[in-house]
């Protein structure tokens, strides 16, 4: 079983790839096989004009096809997942996450942009078919040490909330019945 992780932010080091690097592990001790691609990966160009037959996805497409789950992190910027994200997305399939567990994480600069998870995120996961979109965890800047691998958290409720949906994911992920439905709030 794969989980693909998908980062969105534009810079690195970065503290969504930090979570990211911190999924990786903790999945890997389970067990499962993690592929990381970041929109960096690709070229400008064939993100920012679409060009959806670009050699340059079809790995990334494939990957997608053979996940059993994602983890998807995107900084926020102005309100909003990073314009990047939506430029992948955009180039995958249309049911590219159907029957798939999508786990998303923001990270941001304060709690004022906490919705952007419920009201920006999932929708357009949704609109990918995601059959089972996990809560997701919101994470401050203030709220990680960037660098600090083995000391990521500044205060453990940030991580047994991170922790608690990795577990959810791999729960789902393991559970031999396959997700054959969609989740009617995010239907589209």
């Amino acid at each position: 079983m794969s989980i693909l992780l998908i980062s969105s932010s534009p810079s690195s080091p970065s503290r969504s790839g930090a979570l990211l690097e911190y999924a990786a592990e903790r999945l890997g001790a389970e067990g499962l096989h993690c592929e990381l691609i970041s929109v960096r990966d690709y070229p400008a160009e064939d993100l920012i004009l679409g060009k959806y037959d670009s050699p340059a996805f079809e790995v990334t497409k494939r990957l997608v096809e053979r996940a059993r789950g994602l983890i998807v992190a995107t900084p926020v910027y102005k309100a909003a997942y990073t314009g990047s994200l939506k430029a992948l997305l955009d180039i995958l399939p249309t049911q590219a996450f159907r029957n798939k567990t999508v786990l998303p994480i923001a990270t941001g600069g304060s709690l004022a942009h906490l919705l952007v998870l419920d009201y920006a995120l999932k929708p357009v996961l949704g609109a990918l078919g995601a059959s089972d979109i996990l809560q997701g965890v919101y994470v401050t800047d203030g709220q990680l040490r960037l660098g600090q691998r083995a000391n990521l958290f500044v205060d453990d409720e940030i991580r047994r909330r991170f922790d608690r949906e990795l577990e959810s994911l791999i729960i789902k992920v393991r559970s031999p019945v396959a997700i054959n439905h969609r989740s009617e709030r995010y239907e589209v």
